[in-house]
Order: C-alpha cells, then structure tokens, then sequence
C-alpha cells in the first residue's frame, strides 16, 4: 500500500511542476532571457516622451554651408582637418565632398553637399574604443526604439531626417527632403537620357 501510495504522490507532483514552473517564468523574468528570438525581446532602456530626432552632431549639423562646415571642423578637436585639401567637387553630381580623418572616437567623416548645403553626415567609429551597443544604446535612451531593426543597421527616422547605426559601426545623417528630392531628379534624368538613346536607335 506504501508503494501505490508512493507512486501517486510521485505523479501528482510531476505533474503539477510543469505549470508551476510556466507560472513562474510568466510572473518574473529568468536567467535565460536571451534565448528568447530577437524580435520578441523588448528593452526597457526607451523613454516614455522620447526627444525629437536630431539633425546635430557637436557643431556639425545637416544645411550647414561648406564654409560653415569647414570652421566648424577647423575648431572641433575631434577632427584633423586639413582645410581646403580635404573638399572634393563632384562635377557628374554636382555635389561637393568633404572627407576628413578623426581622433580618439572618430577614424573617419563624410560630409556631402549640394547647393552648398549639407544633406549627409557619416561618422565611422573606432570600434577599439567604444563598441556597437553603446552607441545603439544610447540612441535608444533618448531617441526611443528604431523605426527598423536588422543586423545590419538601426534606423530613426522622420519625415525630415534619417538616422541610422551600421555595422561595423558607423553612424549617418541624412536629409531625407533633400535626399529623395535628388534621388527623383537622378531616375528623371536616367529616364531623359534612355529616351534619347531609343530616339538616336531610331534613326538607323
């Protein structure tokens, strides 16, 4: 009689640690949260009434003017500008090019223009001294979650700009109304010359 009795206590307890234990995974959080998918995760690290998106880094902001941009670069000590050595015009495009070498944080900077105004800002990190998740972190903290996520990139973005983090690691700017204001104007144009080419084809 003690065995039966012991084989049902046995059973009654197997049965009953599988939900006891579902219910206490549901109620706090366990040591192996990480083997949860990504997509079903979520930080805490995002504010309630996150800040506006930024169009600034520093001094450097996107519709600076080319002499703007070099003073401000001149001055910032994170940056070794070298003046006039370091613009580029792109006459295809018709757009000017700033590169530069940075400091401590900062290996390089890109700094595209046109009609004199920045529309691009790239600023590619030296992951030796500060690593991915820092930087996503920190954007997440006042800038609340990205818009996209994908391991190759996190994306913020308006109606007016662009923010994003690519990996390795590399943070940009964009002016999204002047970045598809010419990226209309380039598939015009790509559609102007096509038709020029089947007109001249024509003749033969």
């Amino acid at each position: 009689m003690l065995r039966y009795l012991t084989v049902f206590l046995f059973c009654l307890a197997f049965a009953f640690f599988p939900s006891a234990l579902h219910a206490q995974q549901a109620s706090e959080a366990g040591p192996f949260d990480f083997l949860i998918p990504e997509p079903e995760r979520r930080t805490s690290l995002a504010p309630e009434n996150p800040e506006p998106l930024s169009r600034q880094f520093r001094a450097l902001q996107l519709g600076m003017s080319l002499d703007s941009l070099k003073s401000a670069l001149e001055s910032d000590q994170l940056f070794r500008f070298r003046g006039d050595r370091d613009v580029s015009f792109l006459p295809i495009r018709e757009e000017t090019l700033v590169e530069t070498t940075g400091l401590s944080f900062i290996r390089r900077a890109h700094f595209q223009l046109t009609n004199e105004a920045v529309y691009i800002m790239s600023f590619s990190l030296d992951s030796r001294l500060i690593d991915h998740y820092s930087v996503f972190t920190t954007f997440v903290r006042r800038y609340g979650e990205p818009l996209t996520l994908s391991p190759r990139e996190a994306v913020w973005e308006t109606d007016e700009i662009r923010v994003s983090i690519e990996r390795p690691l590399t943070v940009k700017y964009i002016d999204t109304v002047v970045f598809n204001r010419l990226t209309e104007e380039s598939g015009a144009n790509e559609s102007r010359e096509m038709l020029q080419r089947e007109e001249f084809l024509a003749d033969f």
